[in-house]
């Protein structure tokens, strides 16, 4: 390491709930400059469902462009920190109507995994570059702190160009950091909270302790006791469980969900979808909610989760909604709002869906 209210949402669903439905029927749609959106759309299923907030975080493209728009963190001030891989301003800071606060960061070509951490009452981000093969410490106005470069320490590794990370955690009991290389070799490194390797584990395979693109990886703190390492196996539609040091716990299919990392917020994990397999691959994702037992309980965007026999049945994208096209993160506000980036999308900015 290199230093540099849950009853009142009830109720308005029984009372509003054959308007949502007609809404949801017989949406409006059309395209606006760069994209497609749905006014007035009601997405997702039981009691987690979002409206659609067109226009939200729309900005002058000259002057604020983005590539990619990949991940996106909240911070203590309820300010939206979007991560994209547009050098000319990597990092866009949004306030929650969607206005432009900020922006910086100008040296992150593969800019891919956004992760905000909080330390000694400060809050960093970790930065993973995909073009850089590097994780990297910043402070919240982008001042590098620390690079990973590739673990040497492993003995996995011939050079550089095979780490192409992907997500990174922090354990926010003891500062430990995983670090997951989704679009490389496909081991988890866990470093300490000074950056020294302790372990890795993974690699690219098709067993339960391995993987086939790893690209998020959560550390699940919903039991205190005993939190756990919540890590996709993308290209498998599987979830997997590990213990903090490594440890193979347990699988949760997806079926028909390509997810790129779980989110945790309150007693969900959330998460995109940037594909579907049961249907063609251009503009095919959309977002799954899990609660505590890791059942899918709303996929807005999608089709009804449905089980059989205790299995949950291949899902798809719901067609009738055409604002979601690749999307590559949530971020889950104070008031359960979801705000979704999207990769490959037409250069579009992030959708704001609110809970209702």
């Amino acid at each position: 390491m290199k230093k540099t209210g849950d009853n009142s949402r009830r109720d308005f669903l029984k009372k509003s709930g054959a308007t949502l439905a007609v809404g949801a029927l017989f949406p409006t749609i059309w395209v606006k400059k760069s994209y497609a959106s749905t006014k007035d759309v009601v997405l997702g299923h039981n009691a987690h469902r979002y409206r659609v907030v067109e226009g939200w975080g729309v900005l002058d493209a000259g002057k604020n462009p983005v590539n990619d728009c990949h991940e996106m963190v909240e911070d203590t001030k309820g300010r939206l920190l979007l991560l994209t891989n547009e050098t000319r301003n990597n990092v866009l800071i949004y306030d929650k109507s969607g206005k432009l606060l900020e922006s910086w960061g100008t040296t992150y070509p593969g800019g891919h995994g956004l992760t905000l951490s909080q330390e000694g009452g400060e809050e960093f981000l970790y930065i993973t570059d995909t073009d850089r093969n590097q994780v990297i410490k910043t402070d919240l106005k982008g001042k590098e702190l620390y690079k990973f470069d590739y673990p040497k320490e492993t003995g996995e590794y011939s050079h550089s160009g095979e780490f192409k990370p992907t997500e990174t955690a922090v354990n926010p009991a003891n500062g430990d950091i995983y670090v997951a290389d989704g679009y490389g070799l496909n081991f988890v490194t866990q470093y300490n909270h000074k950056g020294e390797y302790i372990r890795h584990f993974g690699g690219k395979g098709d067993t339960d302790g391995t993987f086939d693109c790893c690209h998020g990886v959560l550390v699940d703190t919903r039991d205190r006791k005993n939190p756990t390492l919540l890590i996709t196996d993308r290209s498998h539609m599987r979830l997997k469980r590990f213990t903090l040091d490594g440890k193979y716990l347990a699988t949760i299919p997806v079926p028909g969900s390509f997810i790129c990392r779980p989110v945790l917020k309150g007693n969900h994990i959330y998460a995109a979808v940037y594909r579907s397999t049961s249907q063609d691959y251009p503009n095919s994702g959309y977002i799954t909610v899990l609660d505590e037992k890791d059942k899918v309980v709303s996929t807005p965007g999608g089709t009804e989760p449905i089980y059989t026999k205790g299995t949950l049945q291949e899902q798809r994208k719901d067609r009738s909604f055409l604002g979601f096209m690749h999307p590559h993160d949530v971020c889950v506000d104070a008031d359960e709002n979801i705000y979704v980036p999207q990769w490959a999308s037409k250069k579009t900015y992030p959708l704001k869906l609110e809970r209702v």
